[in-house]
């Protein structure tokens, strides 16, 4: 079986630009992918669009060219799935890691599809698949959903929509325009201050005009089949009735699969423990890139800011 040079867990931007990043240092690596390429930025709202600049967003030195300021989800998609073909990226796709072990200084990594060997691994597997659940009873209700992707099934149906983040606004601005009748459930006392500064103002907007309805410093305490039930900010138990709940609480890295690979989780984020200047993790060899750095805070790593960890962890790996 032939030792990899380096073996990527994670197809997303971050994990692609440590595959460049590997070429251009002439080290034999895979990325293993358990969906598509990009397989997260593929999951996002449709219409969604980044927070960043398209220049923020580039890997490898190649340009993202987009005509608007912010670049869209299928911009988005077409940069990256192209740049894996042009560049003749090393990639399985729709194969599961489902374990990591080392013995001696080999990591033995076990897929759905395969066992492989490398020297080093890195671990760039985002945060998007494992909802933040709100664990109340009815929450596994058919009509609960965790992810959005259009507005389109929602139009005139009742709808709460639960957080106050960006995919939480994005959704009950959008829903409300297709003529849904909205509701947001929010824990905390107002907006979210992380939702994107040219949406802000029309969601706040909304809710003083009654447009859209909003119980802030509320939770809810139970789902039916036919109603919400929630504690508002009085402590007082309200009833409302509903068709689908919008559950956009935000979602966490994969933290069994973290410490299964041997990777310490400190305090009450579960912050990964690496080395900020080599993104090597208490295991030797073993590295962190990306947005899974941040354990619980999955506000901290953004595209725009963890694309230098690719160039830190090659350099790393290089010098020995």
């Amino acid at each position: 079986m032939e030792i990899l040079d380096i073996l990527i867990i994670g197809g997303g931007p971050i994990g692609l630009n440590c595959a460049l990043e590997a070429q251009k240092n002439n080290l034999t690596y895979l990325i293993i992918e358990k969906g598509t390429i990009v397989n997260s930025l593929y999951h996002y709202p449709l219409y969604m669009r980044f927070f960043s600049t398209a220049e923020k967003l580039e890997i490898g030195g190649i340009p993202f060219i987009s005509p608007a300021p912010k670049p869209g989800r299928q911009e988005a998609l077409e940069y990256y799935q192209g740049i894996a073909r042009q560049k003749e990226v090393h990639i399985n796709l729709y194969e599961k890691v489902l374990k990591v072990s080392k013995t001696g200084d080999i990591f033995d990594i076990k897929t759905s599809k395969a066992t492989y060997q490398a020297k080093n691994v890195i671990i760039s597997t985002g945060f998007y698949d494992i909802p933040n659940l709100m664990n109340v009873p009815g929450e596994n209700l058919p009509k609960v959903k965790h992810y959005y992707t259009e507005p389109y099934p929602y139009a005139q149906q009742k709808m709460v929509v639960v957080g106050s983040s960006n995919s939480a606004v994005d959704a009950a601005l959008e829903t409300y325009r297709k003529g849904a009748d909205v509701t947001m459930i929010i824990r905390h006392s107002e907006i979210s201050k992380n939702v994107k500064y040219w949406v802000k103002p029309d969601i706040e907007n909304r809710i003083a005009e009654g447009s859209i309805k909003a119980y802030f410093n509320s939770e809810i305490a139970e789902i039916t089949e036919n109603t919400v039930i929630f504690k508002d900010e009085n402590g007082q138990i309200r009833e409302i009735e509903n068709d689908f709940v919008l559950a956009l609480t935000g979602y966490l890295p994969d933290f069994d699969f973290l410490r299964n690979s041997g990777i310490e989780l400190q305090g009450d984020c579960l912050n990964p423990l690496y080395h900020p200047e080599t993104m090597e993790t208490n295991v030797p060899n073993l590295y962190l890139a990306g947005v899974v750095c941040g354990g619980k805070d999955t506000h901290l790593w953004f595209i725009e800011n963890s694309r230098i960890h690719a160039e830190m962890i090659v350099r790393n790996i290089v010098l020995g």
